[in-house]
């Protein structure tokens, strides 16, 4: 490829709108351009480099079997309100009428329809396990697109969905699966870790993540220096502190806190240590409230909290129904309250083996000082609902934690028969006994592992991308392109680099030699030959590496098999 040809606008400033370094690199160095929030056309370098990834998924897909298909995007809702997530899903779905009148929503997962797709051909356990993926665009209404290619309303994803009629054959593809997902990552060059996760709306029994390690990451992962042990850190359930009876400090005390409805507010106005004091956070469960009590210092693990209510998420509660329990918002706490069968109290075990806390007293500008758990929280329920802490021992073996930033690019879910069940998808087994089929799912998020690896491989100069995923492999560069000797050196290296199999660009433009030098720094190309000065004086060229900067000078006949050394490290 020519650069003079090439379809790459490059821009000089970061656009004031791109928060994240993904966004801005991509933005400048002419992958991507803008279309609407959330929404972003592939520029030809962005193609090339998801085209790679999607290689590298499709061999690795192959090789455990998968088969690939690909399903329509427009889907209709019967399936979806089968399984009940037509509404599940909310304002995240885009959805659609057509002109009968029919409803149908773009699809954000492939679940339902694969499920459907199956049962009319998969009658016998003779036809199982079996195993189909596709990569196609997804697309999800978000609230607030973000980050450009890692939070947006139109996606690139395989997914993979999987079919057994007993759990040990779910079992051997979920780790088949696993193993693949490792592979694919490593080949991509990415410094990941696979950790525990929720399912959320996806539903099933057992899930792992795919974490690539930023700081831009969403996603906290916990991870233990003393074992394998690593989580989302929404799964990481603190180890139960044993409750200890103690003897209470004093008797309740009424102090008056105007404004301090907040914990930082009230550590300042009483000028007491946030390890004194219990924070109150309610949801909605339905029409139930659900009041949360976790230490003042600590997160409420919303994720936890509304898996114990079988939802994905919670509301916040709302004042009406708080003033109806008796609650005052800003001062809340089980203190005094009524049993009611509209109201759950949750309890973090640290919480119980607190003493001589603060917490609300239930009436606006007034906190209950002296307050010991054990002895003033009735009607309550016991349980972990706080975010694991790097003070916390690692739940598996009590060693040290640390918790890192992740973008989470795969996932692998266990889903049993929620589908299959739901949709009637069955088939006969061994016995001739009908029995609904066994799911697994597999995404990888093909745009956001672009994205993913800007965030991991980048300089203040531009993008470092690992070759295996490079939209070019090298770049020569003749430094002054109106020499006539440099420009045929050049031209004759870019053809021999070409015809031996490497994916090469010759910058040919007609500009000055350090503005080709930074666009070659900034599109990531992992090597840059160039033809300058070491040529005219002793008929050497130089080759750097982009990933390291180190420079070595070579005689034109030693490049392409110098080249095709590098490439193998990088």
């Amino acid at each position: 490829m020519l650069a003079s040809q090439m379809y790459s606008p490059t821009l000089r400033e970061v656009p004031a709108d791109a928060e994240v370094v993904s966004h801005q690199l991509m933005l400048r160095a002419g992958f991507i351009r803008r279309i609407g929030a959330g929404i972003y056309t592939y520029l030809p370098l962005a193609w090339r480099t998801l085209r790679k990834i999607e290689a590298i998924v499709r061999e690795e897909m192959d090789a455990v079997g998968g088969q690939e298909i690909l399903m329509p995007i427009v889907q209709p809702a019967e399936i979806w309100q089968e399984t009940g997530r037509w509404n599940v899903y909310g304002e995240e779905m885009f959805r659609l009428t057509d002109r009968h009148q029919r409803h149908f929503c773009l699809a954000p997962t492939h679940e339902e329809l694969v499920t459907t797709l199956v049962k009319a051909d998969v009658t016998s356990y003779k036809q199982v396990p079996l195993t189909l993926y596709q990569i196609q665009n997804k697309y999800r209404d978000e609230v607030r697109p973000r980050f450009g290619l890692m939070r947006s309303r139109e996606f690139i994803m395989k997914d993979a969905y999987s079919f057994h009629t007993d759990t040990d054959s779910l079992a051997k593809t979920y780790q088949d699966m696993y193993d693949a997902y490792s592979r694919i990552f490593t080949r991509c060059g990415l410094y990941f870790r696979p950790v525990e996760a929720d399912s959320g709306a996806i539903g099933g029994s057992g899930s792992h993540e795919f974490m690539v390690l930023a700081q831009s990451g969403e996603a906290a992962v916990v991870h233990c220096s003393q074992c394998d042990y690593a989580a989302n850190l929404e799964v990481a359930i603190p180890t139960a502190v044993p409750v200890n009876p103690t003897e209470p400090a004093g008797e309740l005390e009424e102090v008056a806190t105007p404004g301090m409805n907040t914990i930082q507010a009230l550590v300042d106005g009483l000028q007491i240590p946030v390890i004194q004091t219990i924070k109150a956070v309610a949801y909605a469960a339905g029409e139930t409230v659900v009041l949360v009590m976790v230490p003042g210092d600590a997160e409420v693990n919303e994720v936890h909290v509304a898996g114990l209510f079988g939802e994905v998420e919670l509301p916040p509660a709302s004042e009406e129904a708080l003033h109806a329990l008796g609650f005052a918002p800003g001062y809340m706490s089980p203190v005094g309250i009524a049993p009611s069968d509209n109201l759950v109290v949750l309890v973090d075990p640290t919480v119980m083996n607190m003493n001589d806390a603060v917490c609300g007293a239930n009436r606006k500008d007034v906190h209950y000082r002296h307050v010991s758990p054990q002895r003033d929280f009735k009607n309550v329920r016991v349980e972990s609902v706080r975010l694991l802490h790097e003070t916390d021992g690692c739940p598996h073996c009590g060693g040290k934690v640390s918790i890192d930033r992740g973008i989470e690019v795969g996932q692998v879910f266990k889903l049993g028969t929620k589908y299959s069940e739901a949709l009637g998808a069955t088939v006969l087994d061994a016995d001739g006994k009908s029995v609904p089929l066994i799911m697994g799912c597999y995404g990888v998020g093909v745009s956001r592992t672009m994205a993913a690896s800007i965030e991991q491989n980048h300089d203040d100069d531009g993008i470092i991308w690992p070759a295996a995923i490079a939209p070019y492999e090298v770049v020569v560069v003749p430094a002054n392109a109106k020499d006539e000797v440099q420009f045929a050196a050049a031209r004759e290296l870019y053809d021999d680099l070409s015809a031996a199999g490497v994916e090469t660009v010759l910058d040919d433009r007609r500009e000055r030699a350090g503005i080709k030098f930074k666009d070659a720094d900034l599109i990531g190309y992992p090597l840059r030959v160039t033809v300058g000065k070491h040529f005219a004086e002793d008929g050497q060229v130089e080759l750097k590496v982009r990933k390291t900067g180190v420079v070595e000078t070579l005689p034109p006949t030693a490049v392409v098999e110098r080249v095709r050394e590098l490439l193998r490290e990088l």
